[in-house]
């Protein structure tokens, strides 16, 4: 369905189906999708350019314009990145993308699952977690249930991270309200993830242990905009922030 927001060629019709039946309530539903992966390209830009060479992308999804990797090695050259993601669809395209790249690859691993992440990604030798990584939580932790506890797999991370370490976290948010809030909710229990929209207050919390780089946790069209953005249109549909790894 993500795919298909993006305007992607790799979903099928029940896909479709689905979404449009969202966008019926929520016709913002592609402008937001957009603002997420934006949100994701000006937080990696503003990491590498200030000294960040990792990346872990948990969650991935389907290779896009502008992967974390295309971003980062940009600016600075030699980035190291690893993409986590749990579909069998995402690996196969993610290793096409990157058949030819010495630097980055891409696990099959599960978000709710932090330890068999870690411990994959340290058997591959391409993180150095003894110097500052960046973790990407871009529209994945609304996926995890509040059973599974979603603040404790941030913090499994973090218990792993050096200082100086970054984290990025994109996050489904109730602000939008009334029956949009409801439509989406519903549609997604007949997808293969169900979805958990949170209130921004315990997005937010999930940063525990960071210190959130200005502006702080905001609706992510308002997380340093590019230059002539149209914040008269933007939604509310996600929040998050950045933060870094306090001493």
């Amino acid at each position: 369905m993500y795919d298909y927001y993006l305007g992607g060629k790799d979903h099928f019709q029940v896909d479709r189906d689905a979404a449009e039946k969202i966008l019926r309530d929520v016709p913002e539903l592609f402008q937001t999708a957009q603002e997420n992966r934006a949100f994701l390209r000006r937080a990696v830009r503003v990491l590498a350019r200030s000294g960040i060479d990792q990346f872990i992308d948990i969650g991935t999804g389907l290779p896009t314009e502008g992967n974390v990797h295309e971003i980062a090695q940009a600016i600075r050259p030699g980035s190291r990145v690893v993409y986590v993601d749990n579909d069998p669809v995402v690996l196969t395209h993610a290793r096409a993308l990157l058949v030819d790249e010495r630097s980055t690859t891409v696990i099959q691993a599960d978000a709710r699952e932090p330890d068999d992440i870690l411990g994959q990604i340290r058997a591959l030798r391409l993180i150095d977690f003894d110097r500052p990584v960046a973790v990407l939580f871009c529209a994945i932790l609304h996926f995890v249930s509040d059973d599974e506890d979603p603040a404790s797999i941030v913090r499994r991370f973090r218990a792993a991270m050096a200082p100086g370490s970054h984290l990025v976290i994109a996050h489904g948010t109730r602000s939008a309200g009334g029956r949009a809030v409801g439509t989406m909710t519903d549609a997604y229990r007949k997808a293969t993830a169900s979805v958990h929209l949170r209130d921004p207050e315990r997005i937010e919390s999930f940063f525990e242990g960071f210190e959130l780089l200005p502006p702080g946790a905001v609706h992510l069209p308002w997380w340093r905009p590019d230059p002539g953005a149209d914040l008269e249109r933007a939604t509310r549909w996600h929040f998050g922030g950045v933060g870094r790894l306090k001493e």
